[in-house]
């Protein structure tokens, strides 16, 4: 199986500018992409294939975007490609129609042609950009796949796939059930609970300072408000620019503790080495509907941890099976099998009517997932 290696890069002032050159590349040809295919389908043509959009770009290099050959020509081959794939898994119904990048908003990255990678002791040859060092060894005389640089607002990384091989782990005749909720992270049917981390002293500060820093750059933008006409126009200051900053670095502390926390999570539960893991397919962009819960199922990011369980299965041989999403786990009794149709949300302890059995809600559903379709 394919799995990612993503280290740190340590470019010099030069080469980071060539970096955001590149990136700024990338996001330009996809939004041109993604504007051709559209005026294309408004005017009632066909997709247009990838092919046919970058002989018309090299095209375009030799007259109006010459500016395109500063950067390697591979950025804009797979920019192309990236902006072509996104719209097929949209008419495929596989994902949501895709949307123009925006500086401001949008993730820098680009792609780095895998026969143009080169790498060396605690260095990469980026492609255009040249030696870079890096704070740990990818490895070497390996095939790479798609490898990608990226930023987070602090650093600069370069993150390839590398084929490894399947750990060939003696697993248990445990069947371990899962139930993923607000209140906790993860029940386990082993009896294991894993806390929601943002409950914590840690998360809760670090919300509340960032809080104050997005009222404190609300207000100098008001106090910067210029009327024209009818409208408004807001000014930016140095000031703001250094506080915008500072919560671009809170947000990134924020997503770096849920993602640790989700990895160890992930980690000690395939390490308890069940021959199954069972668990639900939550339907979370229905929940986040929910005004009243939208943020915390936001801060759970289940879509992650069910990515990161899903590897680490495949990686240590462990089934996994996704219950049906409308399984009742929490509704069941775990041990006469009789079904509660009134129990609400607010309910955290399951009584059975039927054989008096009283169980924690989420550990009862957890049991019923560990049991689910093995009869």
């Amino acid at each position: 199986m394919i799995l990612a290696k993503k280290v740190r890069i340590y470019p010099t002032k030069e080469q980071e500018q060539k970096l955001w050159q590149s990136v700024g590349t990338a996001r330009f040809i996809y939004n041109y992409t993604l504007a051709k295919q559209e005026e294309n389908y408004k005017n009632g043509g066909k997709f247009i294939s990838d092919g046919i959009i970058r002989k018309e770009l090299t095209q375009l290099k030799k007259s109006e975007l010459i500016w395109l050959n500063e950067v390697s020509n591979n950025i804009t081959k797979q920019a192309v490609k990236d902006a072509c794939n996104a719209y097929k898994r949209f008419f495929k119904g596989l994902a949501k129609k895709p949307k123009f990048k925006i500086r401001k908003k949008s993730k820098p990255s680009f792609y780095n042609d895998t026969s143009k990678l080169k790498v060396k002791e605690k260095k990469v040859l980026i492609e255009k950009v040249g030696w870079i060092k890096t704070n740990e060894q990818i490895p070497i005389d390996v095939k790479y796949n798609n490898p990608r640089v990226t930023y987070d607002n602090k650093y600069w990384y370069i993150s390839v796939g590398v084929e490894v091989d399947k750990k060939q782990e003696e697993l248990t005749d445990i069947s371990l059930g899962i139930d993923l909720g607000l209140k906790d992270l993860a029940v386990c049917s082993d009896g294991k609970v894993f806390k929601n981390i943002n409950k914590t002293k840690e998360v809760k500060n670090l919300e509340k300072r960032l809080k104050q820093k997005q009222r404190q750059i609300s207000r100098k933008y008001e106090i910067n408000k210029i009327k024209k006409g009818g409208s408004c126009q807001f000014i930016k200051t140095k000031n703001i620019e250094k506080l915008e900053n500072t919560t671009k670095l809170m947000h990134r502390k924020l997503t770096n503790i849920r993602d640790n926390y989700i990895h160890q999570v992930t980690t000690s539960i395939v390490k308890t080495k069940p021959y199954r893991i069972v668990i639900e397919d939550l339907n979370v962009s229905g929940m986040i509907k929910n005004k009243h819960l939208s943020d915390s199922v936001r801060k759970q990011c289940f879509n992650k941890f069910r990515q990161y369980i899903t590897y680490k299965a495949e990686l240590y041989g462990i089934g996994l099976v996704i219950a049906d999403r409308f399984y009742p786990s929490s509704k069941t009794c775990s041990e006469c099998g009789s079904i509660k149709k009134d129990l609400k949300l607010k309910d955290r302890v399951y009584r059975c009517p039927h054989c008096g059995v009283v169980i924690d809600r989420d550990y009862n559903a957890s049991l019923n997932l560990s049991m689910y379709k093995l009869a």
